[in-house]
């Protein structure tokens, strides 16, 4: 490929797309083919903006332990950056921060800032750096397209007599209908709108909200649901030209003796795109010694030395900062509470009437607030004199650690990879280190809140028990179907017993940035040849002792909480307990669909039994009541001591009809998603009674190994060779971490 021909070809794409996306407009030719045939879309303030970029993206409704939630896809947008990935779990967060937002639309103005507290690493920049991608994507959709003003003065060769300033209005014009179309030498001076000022700002206030009403209200007619709520923003209704445009456009009108059109002339209208690196309509704020809008005076720059002599003479001043680079889009604060109060004083007026004082003029701004903070500064800023004029002026949105030790691993998956650590990651690394970092998080329920037997079982539930209850429901293998039914039905009420306090759920803890750490610790460990969970334990023991560096090791341990030296233990057992799950399955011992078909078996005699129905016996016939002694010899191994078996029945079915009402499009029965503590009671007993064979087999691997597979039989060798390969295929085990990990278990649980 010869570079002129390629570099031809890019050309023309991005002329060709520069064309399309109508970059650059005359006024009229935005009126006419983008504000009319879209009103709605072009009358927008940014909170209308920000709520259509999470319609835009859509939602959909998951299911967790303590109920559906409801997700925005927009936090599952990758941006270009692979370190800038999806947010996992956070989805009340979400709804809060749409909830405002709509509140904002409804209200027709951004009067409060959003302040999302939290501790450190909780994910607070992560949500609002999604905002920010999503906005970017928006802006570069037809429905997200966003308009600012600019202004043209010819060359002098192009007309005769003045342009512009200088003149009579006129005289000597030119019979170009708009220079906003013209290029290289015909322009003397292009003058940029740093506020991005909105097109609709030209017409006059009074015809504007006119037009604006009319087109608006005419599309609201239309049957789109989405129209049927549309509110004109103060913004969009009473805005003005910022103080540098209003100058010109003055000028320009006196010189043309009011002649509105010939002012137009000079007008170009600009498509522009939302961008975060480029400080456009995206803002980060760090925290920092200095205010976040300035100005400077344009017109004593000899840069603009082409602009009409009128316009030279005027006093015109160009305003700068943050809040100008984020109007028409957001801005966030991050780390707001660190800075000096008077740093940031002003924003309770901004927040209030949405303008910000400069010198010789009020900047109007157009933009979403958003700020971040760890829970000691909000309690110290909380303490001070002006609080109670911020706290009206402030939305609270609170962003804890996650509590689901498989949300958490989603955070790590994605970013300890292969590529990011140098070497294979072996299965359940991450889930370890979620595991552990979910365990540190937890508190001890409050018993006193829960009347009767559930105030028992709540003051015995253990960490792990606790975890599991958050991550996917189930109950402790300990209870019966009655009260494990009881302590489910409680869920919502243990997640939030501790919101009202100060020292809630999910304060304090592992971060998942100190997580980050450990994982690329453990990848550098020259003793292990992939980042296995048996190296993430190691440095999750030296972490422990380092109680001089982290806060939350220094917590008194209650009934086992807290106990973070035997929460790597726990984690430990939970990694030798799926392997050990890995390893029976890959021998082929019992298969799963057995289990499936025994379990699916007993539900039917227990159906019959409950109903008082008689089955049919397959061999003879004749019609039989079900027989007691199968359900008997099932109900050993998966009911828990102490139940009746009339009422384990019952609930058993009861449970069943239940998912089924909760289901009704899935005809499919997955009972071991339905009872996955009878399952795993199922599956331990079977391959318990098998610990001989399984101690064979690891004798015979230990003998693989030491290259004395000769002496194997033919049979223990293929058994040898199928558990490895199903361990590297179905698990995504190498060689090398497969060994690893079925040695540790052999020397952990199988050792004579």
């Amino acid at each position: 490929m010869q570079a002129r021909s390629y570099l031809k070809s890019v050309g023309d794409e991005v002329k060709s797309a520069f064309v399309q996306n109508r970059m650059i407009l005359s006024f009229e030719e935005y009126m006419e083919d983008v504000f009319l045939k879209a009103p709605r879309l072009q009358a927008r303030n940014a909170a209308q903006y920000v709520k259509d970029v999470f319609d835009f993206f859509g939602s959909e409704q998951r299911e967790t332990p303590i109920g559906p939630v409801r997700r925005f896809k927009l936090f599952d947008l990758v941006g270009a950056d692979a370190r800038e990935g999806r947010v996992a779990g956070h989805e009340e967060v979400q709804n809060a921060i749409y909830r405002i937002i709509g509140s904002f639309v409804r209200a027709g103005r951004i009067n409060k800032l959003i302040l999302l507290h939290g501790p450190n690493g909780s994910a607070k920049s992560s949500l609002i750096g999604a905002v920010m991608r999503a906005m970017e994507q928006y802006s570069r959709e037809p429905q997200g397209a966003l308009y600012r003003v600019n202004w043209v003065f010819p060359s002098s060769k192009l007309v005769k007599g003045s342009i512009g300033f200088g003149g009579k209005g006129g005289e000597g014009s030119s019979d170009v209908s708009t220079f906003a179309h013209l290029e290289g030498d015909a322009i003397d001076a292009r003058i940029v709108c740093e506020m991005k000022d909105h097109p609709l700002f030209l017409i006059p206030r009074g015809e504007r909200k006119k037009l604006l009403e009319r087109t608006c209200e005419a599309k609201n007619s239309e049957q789109s649901p989405q129209n049927v709520d549309f509110v004109l923003s103060d913004y969009v209704l009473d805005g003005e030209l910022c103080h540098k445009c209003r100058q010109i456009y003055s000028g320009l009108l006196q010189s043309y003796g009011g002649d509105f059109q010939q002012v137009m002339r000079h007008v170009q209208i600009e498509r522009f795109y939302v961008s975060k690196r480029y400080q456009q309509a995206a803002v980060t704020v760090e925290p920092q010694m200095s205010v976040d809008a300035s100005m400077h005076q344009l017109t004593a720059d000899k840069s603009v030395a082409n602009l009409p002599a009128a316009l030279q003479n005027m006093v015109i001043f160009e305003p700068h900062g943050p809040l100008v680079s984020a109007n028409r889009g957001i801005i966030d604060y991050s780390d707001l509470l660190k800075r000096p109060l008077e740093a940031f004083k002003y924003l309770l007026g901004t927040i209030e009437t949405s303008q910000v004082p400069m010198d010789y003029f009020l900047l109007q701004l157009d933009e979403v607030l958003l700020a971040s903070s760890n829970e000691k500064h909000l309690s110290a800023f909380k303490e001070i004199p002006d609080f109670p004029s911020f706290k009206g002026r402030i939305e609270l949105v609170r962003v804890p650690y996650l509590r689901r030790s498989s949300v958490e691993d989603e955070i790590y998956a994605e970013r300890v990879t292969s590529t990011s650590v140098g070497k294979h990651v072996a299965p359940h690394a991450t889930e370890v280190a979620a595991l552990w970092a979910v365990l540190t998080r937890l508190k001890k329920p409050i018993p006193d809140r829960y009347k009767g037997e559930l105030r028992e079982i709540i003051d015995d539930l253990a960490p792990l028990e606790k975890l599991r209850l958050y991550d996917s429901g189930s109950a402790p293998d300990r209870l019966g179907l009655t009260h494990a039914k009881e302590l489910k039905k409680a869920l919502p009420q243990i997640a939030r017993e501790s919101d009202s306090y100060p020292n809630y759920e999910g304060r304090l803890g592992a971060s998942a940035r100190e997580i980050k750490t450990v994982l690329l610790n453990a990848a550098q460990l020259e003793n292990h040849r992939c980042l296995t969970a048996q190296a993430v334990l190691e440095e999750l023991d030296h972490l422990v002792k380092d109680k001089s560096v982290y806060e939350f090791l220094q917590q008194e341990v209650v009934d086992g909480y807290h106990d973070h030296e035997e929460f790597v233990r726990v984690a430990e057992a939970e990694f030798l307990e799926a392997v050990d799950e890995e390893v029976r399955e890959s021998m082929g011992l019992v298969s799963e669909q057995q289990y499936r078909e025994l379990f699916e078996r007993y539900v039917q005699f227990v159906s019959a039994f409950v109903k008082g129905e008689k089955m049919r016996n397959k061999i003879t016939g004749a019609y039989e009541k079900p027989d007691e002694n199968i359900m008997v010899e099932m109900e050993s191994i998966v009911m828990p001591e102490g139940d009746d078996r009339g009422d384990f029945r019952r609930s058993l079915i009861a449970s069943i009809g239940a998912h089924k009402l909760e289901h009704p499009d899935d005809p499919s029965m997955q009972y071991e998603k339905i009872f996955p503590d009878l399952f795993r009671r199922l599956r331990d007993h079977y391959f318990g009674e098998r610990k001989k064979v399984i101690r064979r087999v690891r004798d015979n691997y230990y003998r693989y190994l030491n290259d004395e597979a000769r002496s194997l039989l033919p049979k223990e060798l293929a058994q040898i060779e199928t558990m490895l390969k199903t361990m590297t295929t179905r698990y995504k085990y190498c060689e090398h971490c497969a060994r690893d990990a079925i040695l540790s278990l052999m020397k952990r649980r199988y050792a004579d």
